[in-house]
């Protein structure tokens, strides 16, 4: 991976950028820049359909889906646009059987394109029923979070939740086009702006410390939503998890680094119930408790955790862990409960990403001891 531009730079706006995401047959662009939504030529190039169905939210569909559709036009001979309750409270079941019931009302045949237009919510159940309905038909990711632009909308990762572990019930299903329109940005209440730095920020721990280098000296630009920053760091994120997704594709080595994070985020959002904090807050969070389990385990030292703390404090997100039971054994017995039933847990025993040096990390598993004793030091 070659590393992005050093410290603090003067960026220009480009008009759009392209990241492409190799999956031989089923490669497809990832297209970043501005006002993309309303150019109908980035579209063309997607199969033949006759029809086109929009999936947004209560909080998205009135700002974008009518200018989507606009661009849309002419492409189809149908379009229409189904509307889900909004936040990670509803990704469930039941709200996935909303996106059958329309499609399956409407006679949508195999051939029907879905556009993914919102966050992660929409992005990852969109993308499963894509995967499900008639066993697979097309989809585009239109996201308009940066959480999802820089992570969940790349790679084919989609799902639901399940009331004993996030994204448990899923498929990996790529799309054939991802639209990242950086304006839609500017319609992003503060707090889920901050959401989606902890995606950002985590790309520099894992892969790029050059890039966390950037990061650090821009990080009132990128919460000043300056176009030139955003777009940067949008595209830097995509270049990073292409590369990775593209050597792994269904996580079975290398792309289990795009979780570091989330084991202990994961936990905090099925502790707290779905949607008490946003994912990126959680990952946050879960980022400061693995980078501390690194230290304990002698991979990094302190001035690295109190680095990597500090950005996370000044980007607005949590550095401290939620209390999920009355007493520190019984948070610790909860967590550690939560986390057995992560994904990327083995026979019982909890998998880890830890960063055994900064730009770098590895997989692997910690005494129930030691991540206790990070519990107890974070919450």
């Amino acid at each position: 991976m070659t590393s992005s531009a050093n410290s603090s730079v003067q960026l220009s706006v480009k008009p759009s950028e392209i990241v492409r995401i190799e999956f031989a047959e089923r490669s497809y662009n990832i297209h970043i820049g501005s006002s993309l939504i309303d150019s109908s030529d980035v579209f063309d190039g997607l199969p033949k359909a006759s029809i086109a169905v929009i999936v947004s939210n209560t909080t998205i569909a009135p700002i974008y889906a009518a200018r989507l559709q606009a661009s849309l036009q002419g492409k189809y001979k149908t379009i229409h646009t189904i509307v889900l309750p909004d936040g990670e409270a509803h990704k469930t079941w039941q709200t996935l059987n909303l996106i059958f019931d329309d499609l399956l009302k409407h006679s949508c045949d195999r051939k029907t394109t879905l556009f993914a237009l919102g966050g992660g919510v929409v992005g990852d159940m969109t993308g499963f029923a894509a995967a499900s309905y008639m066993r697979g038909v097309p989809f585009v990711q239109v996201p308009t979070t940066l959480l999802a632009q820089v992570d969940s909308s790349v790679g084919g990762k989609t799902g639901i939740n399940h009331p004993l572990g996030k994204n448990m019930v899923g498929a990996f299903y790529q799309p054939q086009l991802v639209l990242c329109d950086l304006s839609t940005l500017n319609t992003l209440p503060a707090r889920e702006l901050s959401a989606g730095l902890a995606e950002v920020i985590k790309y520099g721990p894992i892969a790029d410390m050059v890039f966390f280098d950037w990061i650090e000296a821009n990080i009132d630009a990128l919460l000043a939503r300056e176009p030139a920053a955003l777009a940067h760091a949008v595209k830097r994120c995509c270049e990073i998890k292409a590369y990775v997704v593209g050597q792994d594709e269904r996580e079975a080595g290398l792309r289990a680094i795009l979780n570091f994070g989330h084991t202990f985020g994961h936990a905090i959002e099925a502790g707290m119930g779905y949607g008490a904090w946003f994912h990126g807050e959680a990952v946050g969070c879960g980022m400061v408790m693995a980078a501390q389990l690194s230290q304990r385990l002698g991979l990094v030292d302190a001035a690295f955790v109190a680095r990597l703390t500090a950005l996370i404090k000044i980007a607005g997100l949590p550095t401290i862990a939620p209390v999920l039971a009355p007493t520190a054994q019984a948070n610790a017995d909860r967590y550690l409960e939560l986390m057995r039933v992560d994904k990327k847990a083995e026979a019982g025993e909890i998998k880890f990403i830890l960063i055994n040096q900064p730009g770098q990390c590895v997989v692997q598993t910690a005494p129930d001891a030691l991540v206790r004793e990070v519990i107890a030091a974070c919450s």
